[in-house]
C-alpha cells in the first residue's frame, strides 16, 4: 500500500525544504549548525545530516522554489514575522 499525501509530505517534502533553509542558513547567512537547528527548530544532528546529504535528499527542488526558500531563509534569519506570499497562484492549484 503506497503512503497518503500526509505521509509523502511528511516523509519526503518536509525534510528536503528543511535541508535547503538550513543550507541556506548556513551558506548564505552565516549561522552555525547550532544555531541553523534552533531557527528550524530541530536538532544539531539533523543539520548536519542535511549538510552531509544523508536527509533531505528525496525530492529535487525547483530553482522557483529554490529562491523562495531563500527569501523564507532571509526572514527566519531575521525573525520576521510577516505573512508568507503563496509560491502557487490560487487560479492554478483551484484542482476541483
Amino acid at each position: 500500500m503506497g503512503k497518503t499525501p500526509c505521509e509523502l509530505m511528511l516523509w519526503n517534502h518536509l525534510p528536503a525544504i528543511r535541508k535547503e533553509l538550513a543550507v541556506a542558513l548556513i551558506n548564505d547567512h552565516g549561522l552555525s549548525q547550532r544555531d541553523a537547528a534552533e531557527k528550524l527548530g530541530v536538532t544539531p544532528a539533523a543539520v548536519c545530516q542535511y549538510l552531509a546529504k544523508k536527509r533531505g535528499q528525496q525530492l529535487t527542488i525547483t530553482t522557483s522554489i529554490k529562491q523562495e526558500i531563500g527569501i523564507s531563509a532571509a526572514r527566519i534569519k531575521n525573525n520576521d514575522p510577516q505573512p508568507l506570499k503563496p509560491v502557487v497562484s490560487a487560479a492554478s492549484s483551484n484542482h476541483r
